[in-house]
C-alpha cells in the first residue's frame, strides 16, 4: 500500500517507543480501529490499557518484539525519546521505505535531520505533542489532554496526511504555516519543566515557588534570545507567556524528565537544553543559566550511564 493510497483507506502503522507518548498514540489508534497498528516493543505485550478522565480503554494490540520480523509500513510513529533514536535505527530500517512516512514523535528541534540516517529515504512528518502521556507499568498509560490541540505538525503535504490518519482519534491535530515558531515555543516550555523538575525531583507544583518562578523567567529569556536568531517569531513577552501556560498545568504532573531521573534512566537532555546552549554559540548569544543547568544534568546522565545495570 503506497503513502496516497493509506490517506484513503486502512493504513499499517507501527508505533516505535511505547512509554507516555507513544502508548496513548498506539491505544488510541488502535480504539480507534481506521488502522492496522503494531508496536515496536522490547518485551512481549498483547493489550494495552489507556486511562483516560472519561475512563479507562483497553484494546488488544498486536506487537514485535524482534526488529529482524518487521516488515515495511505505510507510517512510523516514532516515540522515543530523541537521544534513543540511534537505538530505534534497527526498527526504522526495517519498517521504512522510501514511500513511508515517519511521525517523529519527539522534543527538540532538527526532527527530519534525527531521523534521516535511518530511514531508507522515507519522509519525516515532526510533530509537537501537547498531552501528558505518563507510563504507569508494562502495558498501562495514562493519557491527558492539556492544550486546546494535542499534536501540531507543519501544514503541507506531510502534516496534513498524518492529520488525516489520527482522524477519528481523541488527539485533536493542528497544521501551522509558522513550524519553527511553535518547535522553538514548544522548546521553551521544554527548557524550564523538563530540567527544574528532574533537578528538584518535584512535579508541577515546584513552578508555584516566586524563586523557581523567577529563575525560569531568566532562564526563558536567555532561550528567547536564540530562538529569534533561529527565525522564530516570538512575543515580546514570550517568557512571561510560556510561564502563564504553565500555571495552568496541573500541579500533579510530571515531565518525561522526571520520570526518567526517578526511574534510574538517561534523561533527553541534548535536544533540549543541550540544543538551547549549541544553538547560542552558533549566534554568539551568551546563555549563562541554561549552561549551567546543562552542567548539571549532564553529570546526573553521567552517573546514571556509570551504574550497573542492575541497578536501573
Amino acid at each position: 500500500m503506497t503513502s496516497s493510497a493509506s490517506e484513503q483507506s486502512r493504513a499499517s502503522v507501527a508505533v516505535v517507543g511505547l512509554g507516555g507518548i507513544g502508548g496513548a498514540a498506539a491505544g488510541l489508534l488502535a480504539d480507534a480501529g481506521r488502522h492496522d497498528v503494531v508496536a515496536c516493543v522490547r518485551r512481549p505485550l498483547d493489550r494495552l490499557v489507556v486511562e483516560r478522565p472519561e475512563g479507562t480503554l483497553e484494546v488488544a494490540l498486536h506487537a514485535l518484539t524482534d526488529p529482524a520480523k518487521a516488515t515495511p509500513v505505510d507510517w512510523v510513529l516514532l516515540c522515543t525519546k530523541a537521544h534513543e533514536t540511534p537505538a530505534a535505527g534497527a526498527w526504522l530500517e526495517r519498517l521504512c521505505r522510501p514511500e513511508t512516512r515517519v511521525a517523529v514523535l519527539q522534543n527538540g528541534v532538527d526532527h527530519a535531520a534525527r531521523v534521516a540516517p535511518f530511514v531508507n529515504g522515507a519522509a519525516a512528518v515532526p510533530v509537537l505533542v501537547y498531552y501528558n502521556g505518563e507510563r504507569l507499568a508494562p502495558g498501562r498509560v495514562r493519557f491527558r489532554s492539556v492544550s486546546a490541540h494535542e499534536l501540531v505538525v507543519p501544514d503541507d503535504a506531510g502534516g496534513r496526511a498524518f492529520a488525516e490518519l489520527m482522524r477519528g482519534t481523541p488527539l485533536r491535530v493542528k497544521p501551522s504555516g509558522d513550524f519553527v515558531t511553535l518547535e522553538w515555543r514548544k522548546l521553551l516550555l521544554n527548557a524550564v519543566v523538563n530540567p527544574i523538575t528532574a533537578l528538584t525531583l518535584q512535579r508541577f507544583a515546584v513552578f508555584r515557588r516566586d524563586d523557581v518562578h523567577a529563575l525560569c523567567l531568566a532562564v526563558l529569556s536567555e532561550a528567547a534570545q536564540v530562538a529569534a536568531a533561529e527565525g522564530a517569531r516570538l512575543a515580546a513577552d514570550e517568557p512571561a507567556r510560556t510561564l502563564a501556560v504553565l500555571a495552568g498545568f496541573a500541579p500533579e504532573l510530571g515531565s518525561s524528565m522526571y520520570f526518567d531521573r526517578q526511574a534510574g534512566r538517561p534523561m533527553e537532555i541534548e535536544a533540549l537544553t543541550g540544543a538551547i546552549v549549541a544553538a547560542g554559540k552558533r549566534h554568539n548569544i551568551a546563555t549563562p543559566l541554561n549552561s549551567a543547568l546543562l552542567t548539571l544534568l549532564r553529570a546526573i546522565n553521567d552517573a546514571v550511564e556509570n551504574e550497573p545495570e542492575r541497578k536501573r
